[in-house]
């Protein structure tokens, strides 16, 4: 089976949950919203699919690619979390020891590949290790949070992680490994960094916080959240850092990244993304992709009045069709070929993006 780029659209399925690219983007990961995982491989103008994987029983969250050790990562509803090897043309999982009792919700790489990261309706995230005499990975509980946690993401440095819950807070953790990571030397949260010792920083917002990450240069803190605001906390002269707070006129966000250090790109429930750029040290949205002829407001309109229409009438006649490319809520962003940007969304596309 095998599907064709169209004016940067990529039609792969009726719904996806989340995407990942390999390291060279030559293969791409997704999860058509069940308990699988499907591997396509990029030639030419056309993907093509190689494997699918199935050793989930419900519905998987999200999906990481390690760039230089080609080693997936996935995790799911069903509590699980697999490290995925590739030996002789066929992708090998090896047992996550999560010890969790609530849905697994996202997983990161830490950038040296030698951890990683998940964050769980157990209102804890797990900092996961390899165990070479048992041939699985071990994890290490960071439990202080008041609720679900939606969203996690590292550190450039290794150590610090970030997370994100529906409490309403952004906090940062150490997630040093003893005996396998080396001390820092300088974080811009303090040099003693213990595992889970004390909750290093704590941010608010104003509702559940949807996507946490940060900036390339490990100085910036972004995250997103429920009441369509996005939060950028500048910690270059150290914690607690600088906070600065664009409230948006759309639909909430549901995912972030950075594109560089002085721009982001946002998305998620408006159906098209955003960019959010630093001028002369204030963050400000400055651009709205996909802007077709129906103008902004329309599209917003759009947008609210599915959901109107299902709240108060339960059902979807008299709803303009959507002016953009994503017909649903974009709810992963990833940094795909050609330095572009890629989208998939509940509507089953992947989209690309120049910016």
């Amino acid at each position: 089976m095998s599907v064709s780029v169209k004016d940067g659209v990529l039609s792969l399925a009726q719904s996806i949950s989340c995407h990942a690219w390999n390291g060279d983007f030559s293969r791409l990961a997704f999860c058509p919203n069940d308990n699988s995982v499907h591997i396509y491989k990029k030639t030419g103008n056309d993907y093509e699919r190689e494997h699918v994987l199935t050793e989930h029983d419900q519905t998987v969250t999200s999906i990481a690619w390690a760039s230089n050790s080609n080693t997936l990562l996935t995790c799911s509803h069903d509590r699980n979390a697999y490290v995925w090897v590739e030996q002789d043309g066929t992708w090998k999982p090896t047992l996550v020891i999560l010890r969790i009792n609530r849905a697994a919700l996202q997983v990161k790489w830490s950038p040296n590949e030698d951890k990683f990261a998940v964050a769980s309706g157990a209102k804890c995230v797990s900092v996961c290790h390899y165990e070479e005499d048992n041939d699985w990975w071990v994890s290490k509980h960071i439990k202080k949070h008041d609720s679900t946690v939606t969203s996690v993401d590292f550190h450039p440095g290794n150590i610090l992680v970030a997370t994100a819950s529906t409490d309403g807070k952004v906090r940062v953790f150490s997630a040093f490994i003893k005996g396998m990571d080396k001390r820092p030397e300088y974080t811009p949260f303090g040099k003693r960094v213990p595992f889970n010792s004390e909750v290093l920083g704590e941010y608010e917002a104003n509702g559940w916080v949807h996507s946490v990450r940060w900036s390339p240069d490990g100085n910036q803190l972004a995250f997103c959240s429920h009441d369509s605001t996005l939060t950028v906390v500048d910690v270059t002269q150290g914690a607690p850092g600088i906070v600065q707070t664009v409230k948006t006129q759309e639909l909430p966000l549901c995912d972030i990244f950075w594109v560089n250090d002085s721009k982001i790109i946002g998305a998620g429930h408006s159906c098209r993304p955003f960019i959010f750029e630093n001028q002369n040290g204030t963050w400000a949205e400055t651009q709205k992709l996909d802007d077709k002829k129906g103008g902004p407001q329309d599209n917003k309109r759009s947008a609210f009045s599915i959901f109107q229409n299902k709240d108060k009438m339960g059902q979807d006649n008299n709803v303009k069709t959507l002016n953009t490319k994503h017909k649903n809520a974009i709810t992963c962003i990833q940094r795909g070929p050609n330095n572009q940007i890629s989208t998939s969304s509940l509507d089953g596309q992947l989209v690309f993006w120049n910016v």
